[in-house]
């Protein structure tokens, strides 16, 4: 799935997936990050290769400040931007096409974790919080502070977040 995810970051960064501009991507922020969560997760699936995913997860923070749960589930083509600062649940589960900026926390409260759809954009610094669902086509803006369901397709912002846009779909 890095490959597919790369080209993703590719398309998202400059608008278009050719060779030079993949090339590019792997060279970029945040790249690292995405490709030692993917093998923390690929490795955190098979027993004999947990010790390796608890390794991917160390480096992940210390080389690039990104600490993403042994058991966050993010689907295809996920994308972070910017790695330093973000923090995601390992209860955390999600969709395709998940885009995160730096400082992003995706967290826990009492025990529940978030669940995120599809499609959906964090802004630098937003903070998601507790057992609530993220609908698909959502844009959570930069510092907002999500603590309550987000529906389809709308932009949040404010501390507590609220919804500022219906985005059409």
């Amino acid at each position: 799935m890095i490959f597919e995810d790369i080209k993703a970051k590719a398309r998202w960064l400059y608008g278009a997936d050719t060779h030079g501009l993949v090339a590019r991507a792997w060279l970029s922020d945040a790249t690292l990050s995405m490709v030692l969560y993917r093998a923390m997760a690929w490795s955190n699936r098979r027993l004999w290769a947990k010790p390796i995913a608890l390794l991917f997860h160390k480096l992940n923070s210390v080389l690039c400040g990104c600490v993403i749960g042994l058991d966050a589930k993010f689907g295809r083509r996920f994308i972070i931007l910017h790695s330093v600062g973000v923090v995601v649940n390992s209860a955390v589960t999600a969709g395709d096409d998940v885009v995160i900026e730096s400082g992003v926390v995706i967290g826990a409260e009492k025990g529940k974790s978030p669940k995120l759809g599809c499609k959906i954009f964090f802004g630098s610094g937003a903070k998601v919080l507790g057992d609530i669902r993220i609908d698909d086509g959502s844009i959570i803006g930069a510092n907002a502070v999500v603590v309550k369901d987000v529906p389809s397709n709308v932009v949040m912002g404010g501390v507590p977040a609220k919804i500022l846009k219906n985005i059409e779909s």
